[in-house]
């Protein structure tokens, strides 16, 4: 009974032995991959920066075109004798002026 047992000992032990040094590996190695993740996680990669440079642009010129709808609205309601739509009016100026110089120009293909 013991001499089968004595003969799968060594084959046990080389099994466990590299089972062993795995677990050792993946132990020493576990501290840099956690930094690496973080270090990736903290950080933004050139295509992300430029996703949200672009969704950024994109919102501004939808608020852009928003804006010069309602100008046109209030212009119209202005030239009626609202004092209310002059007043809007010089407020949608106002914040058009501040939001154009943020929207990149570019010229029609025409």
């Amino acid at each position: 009974m013991r001499g089968p047992t004595l003969l799968m000992l060594p084959a046990v032990a080389l099994l466990l032995s590299g089972c062993l040094a795995k677990t050792a590996f993946d132990v020493a190695t576990a501290p840099v991959r956690v930094a690496g993740k973080a270090v990736d996680l903290a950080t933004t990669s050139q295509s992300e920066a430029d996703e949200n440079r672009g969704r950024e642009i994109r919102k501004r010129e939808e608020r852009l075109g928003k804006l010069e709808r309602e100008r046109e609205k209030s212009q119209k309601a202005c030239f009626d004798g609202d004092r209310r739509a002059c007043q809007r009016l010089s407020a949608i100026n106002a914040e058009i002026r501040i939001l154009t110089p943020q929207v990149p120009y570019e010229p029609d293909d025409d």
